[in-house]
């Protein structure tokens, strides 16, 4: 480290100098791995549609029509712990560009001071203070005594840009944490959808359960009358029974899952288990949203995630600038202005008690800077890292959506073979309870049927949970929900 102490230099004494020690520094810069984005630019659709109408650009509210939903929402939004917390990272981040731009600004300070001096009699400046007088016929004070009271000024002048990159950096990282806000919100309220179709998705699986658990017990009763009339053994009456204990044994799993989804989005709620509220009853008629895509390229402006990755990519590149410029010479200027005197009484005595000073430092790194190398390449490493995260956050985008755009298509197709399914079932089970009753039918033929009547409905109401999760995952995917 070398300085120089600038007071009468001329300036073109002063440029010189800087100009060498730019030249000598720059020349040892190490060389940086270049790289730039080769992901190349989205499609221009998703299934040969042109349209731009987009379902991202909807707010949430009007997106989901269930007022129980909407109220549940609205209470994670406020209570979610983890959202607070980024809430809170927001703040940090808005401190630090805060902290980055007060760098910027020339630092100002006051200060006083008091003290007392004994220098020794046998020493230049004891020998020196015992002869001097500091006004006629009065000697300079033994012990000396020290009054100051002053402003002080110092200011790092950004030549290369430093500290105004430093702080660009800082508030993008800052509008990058708001996105990250907005990423989070738009998986929250998926979660929370999600979590809230899951549970009346479980309602309905139980209502079915307990009206098969009715069904099975009156054929249960029927096999038994049959029994003691001699038309069925024994053997049939333990199958119906056996039967009847599966299907209950079922009942308390839905039950336990009811329990840990309820308590799911009572977490996502910040708040301590209760009952949910919510309405059952029309799940199975509820109609899946009609999704438009818009086209790829909007996903840029709507999903936060890719806006977020954007911005870490620009603070990345100004970080590489920064951590350049710590090879260049810095400028640093240093001023000062006060009062002093070895008695308060001589403080206002002016201008004898007046002190100044005014200084300029120039110091470049010459040895030994490993650490400022080493800074340099890991700004670097970070902006190709920045690259990568950009290019897999656009891409991991597009195939969302056109999986969830092929997911609703498909099981749209399921759902209603599926309702013809249980149609044919039920029709079959009315048929072989017929049949049984007139003996023209074996058990075995009831059992098999209200075995797969009943997986038939619960694999219906499945699937319909699955659409209403599509839809929900979509309009994520689209980057809906943060407005």
């Amino acid at each position: 480290m070398f300085k120089f102490k600038i007071y009468n230099f001329k300036l073109y004494n002063y440029l010189s100098i800087l100009c060498i020690c730019s030249f000598f520094t720059a020349c040892s810069i190490p060389s940086l791995v270049n790289r730039n984005s080769t992901l190349g630019k989205t499609p221009n659709n998703y299934t040969n549609q042109t349209d731009t109408t987009n379902s991202a650009i909807v707010n949430w509210k009007q997106y989901f029509n269930d007022q129980n939903l909407i109220a549940l929402i609205d209470t994670a939004l406020k209570n979610n712990q983890e959202l607070n917390i980024t809430l809170q990272e927001i703040q940090i981040a808005s401190n630090e560009v805060r902290a980055r731009k007060g760098e910027y600004l020339p630092f100002l300070d006051i200060a006083a001071g008091a003290g007392v001096e004994k220098p020794s009699r046998f020493t230049s400046r004891g020998a020196s203070d015992a002869i001097t007088e500091i006004e006629e016929g009065r000697k300079t004070p033994d012990p000396l005594q020290d009054y100051m009271i002053g402003v002080y000024a110092s200011w790092e002048v950004d030549i290369w840009k430093k500290l105004r990159n430093a702080k660009k950096s800082a508030y993008l990282n800052y509008l990058s944490s708001i996105e990250g806000k907005n990423f989070l919100v738009t998986h929250l309220i998926a979660e929370i959808a999600n979590e809230y179709y899951e549970l009346l998705a479980l309602d309905n699986q139980l209502a079915i359960i307990n009206q098969n658990i009715e069904i099975q017990d009156n054929a249960l009763r029927i096999v038994k009358l049959q029994k003691q009339s001699g038309k069925v053994t024994e053997l049939a009456v333990k199958r119906f029974e056996a039967q009847l204990l599966n299907t209950k044994g079922l009942k308390y799993d839905i039950l336990q899952g009811i329990t840990l989804t309820e308590n799911r989005i009572n977490f996502l709620l910040g708040r301590y288990p209760q009952p949910i509220e919510r309405d059952s009853d029309n799940f199975m008629n509820a109609v899946p949203n009609v999704v438009l895509a818009g086209i790829p390229s909007q996903l840029l402006a709507n999903r936060p995630d890719i806006r977020q990755a954007e911005l870490k990519l620009q603070a990345a590149k100004l970080d590489v600038n920064v951590a350049r410029a710590n090879f260049y010479p810095s400028l640093r200027l240093t001023a000062g202005i006060g009062l002093r005197a070895f008695n308060p009484a001589f403080l206002v005595k002016t201008p004898e008690s007046i002190l100044y000073s005014l200084a300029g430092d120039l110091a470049a790194p010459l040895i030994n800077r490993n650490a400022i190398k080493a800074t340099y390449l890991t700004a670097n490493a970070k902006q190709i890292q920045a690259i990568y995260d950009y290019e897999r956050t656009i891409l991991n985008s597009y195939l969302e959506v056109t999986n969830q755009l092929s997911y609703i298509n498909n099981l749209e197709q399921k759902y209603n073979l599926e309702v013809e399914q249980v149609e044919k079932l039920n029709q079959a089970t009315a048929i072989s309870n017929d049949l049984f009753q007139s003996t023209r039918a074996d058990y075995m033929e009831i059992l098999l049927t209200q075995r797969d009547v009943l997986e038939a409905r619960v694999e219906l109401i499945e699937t319909k949970n699955q659409q209403m999760h599509a839809t929900v995952n979509v309009y994520r995917a689209l980057g809906g929900g943060w407005r």
